[in-house]
């Protein structure tokens, strides 16, 4: 199993240009299950988690090859089997995002429920909700969601929950609903928007994305289409808040400023400058960060998938930090970790109060979640000697050439066997 190895104490400095969007990229590829048409993505990241969602889909019968240059074209001329089996979904919770479309599509589909990262319950009550208000039947059987409509029509929908993917499934789904649909209390996150546009160029009638009001106007099929995956705001953020605690310089091109005004806006109180234009963002921090705190909301707050990535950047920090989590109720397993680097981080409910120390001293770590793994690599960027970090097929889901990237901005690490 593969490791990272990390020498710290240098400061990251140079230019990483940003991947597309791993959340963004994994609802749009699934909305090719929606048309017959071919659908062509550009700025596709390279990434274990695009891998498993193109082989669900292959399954399926979409013609669906992994992306070459960024590139990746879908075809769902005709889908042969409408189900998403255990072993595929277990390994990704996004799996869950094909529910809504081959629905809308089929008029059915199976789908087991999900998995993904250790990080707490993430129920699918609110996708059955909303896509059993638009008419479907779903029953629950030996761990599979059995879905059937003829045709799903328009309604009402309010949420009791912010949800990403229920937002994304069941505007996929009212796609096309006979009807009108009405999402409120809808996920606000840039990643819904970029969905919206992709479903817009297909053929698509939505108004309101990127408000909690969402409104789809059913039309009878979608065509093909071509779309460019917005940046990843969260590799992004993780390269922001690395420079931060290494006293780094760093430009990031390809970046996309206006999705991480909350992220920003903490580098900022921590001590860093940082510099925006032409899609480009450069930080500069000198010196020890100042220690701020963070409380992970919703978009536009601040994200939780940031969450460990200033854990990090708080235990190398001149004073004290809280550090809330409102979304998932285990995403501190990270915190037992830092603290076999020194970090001084105690846990009190949903609150890590984090004191920091003025070094870290390296030691082996392991992953347990994707941010978790991100969070473990800057800890260890800033570490005293070497820092194993295992288990880091987390990673591997979630940034794209990550150590060649770092390793770029001059930091030293290889991946081990």
């Amino acid at each position: 199993m593969d490791k990272l190895r990390i020498r710290g104490g240098v400061p990251l400095e140079g230019e990483v240009r940003i991947s597309g969007a791993k959340n963004a990229a994994l609802p749009i590829m699934c909305a090719a299950l929606l048309t017959g048409e071919p659908l062509r993505l550009a700025n596709v990241p390279l990434l274990m988690d695009v891998r498993t969602m193109a082989k669900l889909l292959r399954q399926m019968g979409v013609a669906a090859e992994p992306p070459s240059a960024g590139r990746m074209v879908l075809h769902a001329a005709r889908i042969t089997e409408p189900t998403a089996g255990y072993d595929l979904v277990k390994t990704m919770r996004a799996s869950v995002l094909v529910l809504g479309p081959l629905l809308a599509r089929c008029g059915q589909a199976k789908v087991s429920l999900p998995g993904g990262c250790a990080i707490g319950q993430r129920p699918v009550d609110q996708h059955v909700k909303g896509l059993q208000a638009m008419g479907a039947t779903i029953a629950m059987e030996h761990g599979y969601m059995h879905a059937a409509a003829e045709r799903l029509h328009g309604a009402r929908i309010v949420m009791d929950m912010v949800t990403v993917t229920g937002t994304e499934n069941l505007m996929m789904a009212a796609t096309l609903a006979e009807g009108t649909t009405l999402l409120e209390n809808a996920a606000r996150e840039p990643e819904v928007l970029d969905l919206a546009r992709c479903l817009t160029a297909m053929g698509a009638k939505i108004e309101g994305a990127g408000s909690d009001v969402i409104r789809i106007e059913g039309v009878r099929s979608l065509g093909g289409a071509e779309h460019h995956v917005m940046p990843d705001r969260i590799e992004t953020g993780t390269y922001l808040a690395a420079a931060a605690a290494t006293g780094g310089r760093v430009r990031l091109v390809g970046a996309a400023p206006d999705a991480l005004d909350a992220t920003l806006e903490k580098l900022r109180e921590a001590g860093a400058e940082i510099r925006l234009g032409g899609g480009a963002i450069e930080i500069e921090a000198a010196g020890r960060p100042k220690a701020v705190s963070v409380r992970t909301a919703p978009f536009p707050g601040f994200a939780t998938d940031m969450q460990a990535q200033f854990m990090a950047l708080a235990s190398i920090a001149e004073g004290t930090a809280m550090i809330t989590e409102t979304i998932f109720e285990n995403r501190f397993m990270h915190a037992l970790e830092l603290q076999r680097l020194g970090a001084d981080i105690s846990i009190q409910g949903n609150t890590a109060v984090v004191r920091g120390v003025e070094r870290l001293q390296g030691a082996t770590v392991m992953a347990t979640d994707l941010r978790a793994s991100a969070g473990l690599v800057i800890a260890g960027l800033v570490a005293d000697g070497e820092t194993v970090v295992d288990r880091i097929y987390h990673l591997d889901r979630g940034y794209e050439a990550l150590e060649t990237k770092l390793g770029a901005l001059g930091a030293r690490i290889e991946r081990i066997g």
